[in-house]
């Protein structure tokens, strides 16, 4: 699958942006997408994921209560909604795909780069104090 991100641009602290994660494939549904972020300087981390139906998500602490990943397998796209954003999310992000169910997997594997095969191109995003 071969995935799209778009989205990101410039915000000012406590506003919201939507970030999309366009795919390409028939098979879509057959991925988890995961939404990871990489600072200047710092080793991309693990921000969201969502399962291949979307009943199953798991948030980092960092952005927990201000993010929400969502998906429209019809689409082919998973979003998401970033509020209340602050300076230290200022980030490139990326969306990424895994196979399988992420509930067969342990949560630290399925919240790392671990098996994630295939990345967008990441988007920016910025936040101004």
């Amino acid at each position: 699958v071969q995935l799209q991100a778009s989205g990101g641009g410039l915000v000012q602290a406590g506003g919201s942006l939507r970030l999309s994660c366009a795919a390409s494939g028939r098979t879509f549904s057959s991925f988890a997408v995961g939404w990871f972020r990489q600072a200047p300087g710092k080793e991309r981390e693990f921000v969201t994921v969502i399962s291949r139906g979307g009943s199953i998500t798991y948030y980092a602490d960092s952005v927990k209560g201000r993010f929400t990943i969502s998906r429209d397998n019809a689409k082919n796209t998973v979003y998401l909604q970033m509020n209340s954003l602050k300076p230290e999310d200022t980030a490139v992000y990326y969306c990424a795909a895994r196979r399988g169910l992420i509930s067969s997997v342990p949560k630290s594997v399925v919240t790392s780069k671990v098996g994630y095969d295939s990345w967008g191109q990441g988007t920016q995003v910025t936040v101004s104090s």
